[in-house]
């Protein structure tokens, strides 16, 4: 099957879906056109990866945001359940983000080395992943939602409240994690305008039917907080079924292939291992902050939330990295690979310091948009210039985990989060407790995290031993 069968550009990126049947080149010469021209990557083409994948990353939260906000007027029960019960729903299926991490890593190694074909069949492979791993999800969740709930919620009332929301918004499971696998073969072609409008696609349809379910508007029935399920279930149909429509039209097969499965899950696995070090610290983290009183938690979550929109931010600029990176690296073009990261790594951290000096300058005025407490804003001043200081480390930090990422260095970075966090992160956060240290210490732990970090995927990127070249993502790496 020739290539110009397998994907439809769409019209975006030029260059980037070149087809060598329609230009008389052999897959070998593209290879290496595709290596130079994703080595050679200035600003505009790192930004048009990097600014349709922040709306993709951004989406949801802000939808999440209108949601609280519609449920919010039907009273403190119904937030309290939405709360409870959207805490679940994203703590089983962000486990599973090497779907669209993973992905991007092996289907951009196929995509450099001129197999396009065999790009689009990694986002099969990941789909059928998706579809298993999200059934059994549904299944085991709904027989213990019950018990789940209650013990999150702590309340009858609020726990009952969470159950009903969770039956329903569980069956999109699936179909969240279709979207993840969507995104990052389509990420790994360099495909990144029509993920984000298929993701808007189900969200400004859930933003619709939100209002209209829960509060009964438009001669719709009143469902409450079960409207609020109902609209996200909705929605995460119309994106997943977009992104199973892309996988239909690229006309690949699209049988099960058992050995790309084993294949992408040994990488996963490293992947979920290194996520759950991820929120063994924050737990943690956020744990210690309410032993410290109102006013401690309030402030750490109110900079965590900072926090982690600029992770998303920066994030953007990594997922470009490892976008390149690993179509680089598939068209055995390890040196511009190399460069390609020094690149991106400066330029990332770049715009960490612009976004440091920013919220440097807005020590006084940033709290105070989200907060008039006293005591919460005397809290958020502790905290703030460890928040600061982080902001530069991280620039650098997101990005070499993207290059890495795009190498598919996923072991090396297992380790060196393992590592960061019981060494750095959770001593200083138990220390933090039984020192009486406050959320000072948490975020002296949040610090050195960073830093440690800093060093190893500092230490691994100048080693070189990440750039090995070839279209499959190496098994392990030294």
């Amino acid at each position: 099957m020739s290539s110009t069968e397998v994907v439809d550009g769409g019209g975006e990126d030029p260059g980037s879906l070149r087809k060598p049947e329609r230009l008389g080149e052999s897959r070998e010469a593209l290879a290496a056109a595709r290596g130079a021209e994703a080595a050679a990557a200035g600003p505009r083409r790192i930004l048009g990866i990097a600014i349709p994948t922040l709306g993709v990353l951004v989406a949801e939260p802000i939808y999440l945001l209108f949601d609280m906000a519609v449920v919010g007027r039907l009273g403190a029960l119904a937030l309290a359940g939405l709360a409870v019960g959207g805490l679940i729903l994203a703590q089983v299926s962000s486990q599973l983000t090497f779907l669209s991490y993973g992905t991007t890593a092996r289907a951009a190694r196929r995509h450099g080395a001129g197999d396009e074909r065999g790009a689009v069949i990694e986002g099969v492979q990941a789909s059928w992943i998706a579809v298993g791993v999200g059934f059994a999800i549904v299944l085991l969740v709904q027989v213990f939602a019950g018990p789940v709930t209650r013990a999150i919620a702590g309340g009858d009332d609020i726990a009952s409240a969470a159950e009903s929301w969770v039956r329903i918004a569980l069956f999109g499971v699936p179909l969240i994690l279709l979207s993840m696998a969507g995104n990052g073969w389509m990420r790994g072609v360099q495909q990144t305008r029509r993920p984000l409008l298929y993701v808007l696609a189900g969200l400004v349809i859930s933003g619709i039917l939100c209002p209209t379910l829960v509060h009964g508007l438009l001669g719709a029935p009143r469902m409450g907080l079960e409207g609020s399920a109902v609209a996200n279930l909705v929605g995460q149909l119309i994106s997943g079924g977009l992104f199973v429509s892309a996988l239909w039209r690229a006309k690949v097969p699209l049988a099960p292939h058992i050995q790309i499965m084993k294949a992408q899950l040994v990488l996963g696995r490293d992947l979920i291992v290194r996520s759950l070090a991820f929120q063994a610290s924050f737990v943690s983290a956020a744990a210690v902050a309410s032993r410290f009183g109102a006013a401690s938690v309030a402030a750490h979550q109110l900079v965590l939330q900072i926090w982690n929109f600029l992770a998303l931010t920066l994030d953007s600029l990594a997922i470009a990295a490892q976008t390149l990176v690993g179509a680089a690296l598939g068209a055995g073009n390890a040196r511009g690979a190399q460069g390609l990261a020094r690149r991106i790594t400066a330029w990332s951290t770049v715009f960490s310091v612009f976004l440091a000096a920013v919220f440097a300058a807005g020590y006084s005025v940033i709290p105070r948009l989200f907060t008039t407490d006293p005591s919460v804003l005397d809290r958020t001043h502790v905290v703030w210039w460890y928040f600061v200081a982080m902001i530069p480390v991280a620039g650098v930090v997101f990005a070499l985990d993207g290059v890495l990422l795009g190498a598919g260095d996923a072991a090396f970075l297992r380790n060196a989060t393992l590592g960061s966090a019981l060494i750095g992160f959770l001593p200083l956060i138990w220390l933090s407790l039984a020192y009486d240290w406050g959320i000072g210490g948490i975020w002296t732990g949040l610090v050195a995290f960073m830093l440690l970090r800093l060093f190893a995927v500092s230490w691994r990127a100048l080693s070189g031993r990440w750039a090995q070249v070839g279209a499959e993502v190496p098994g392990r790496m030294s």
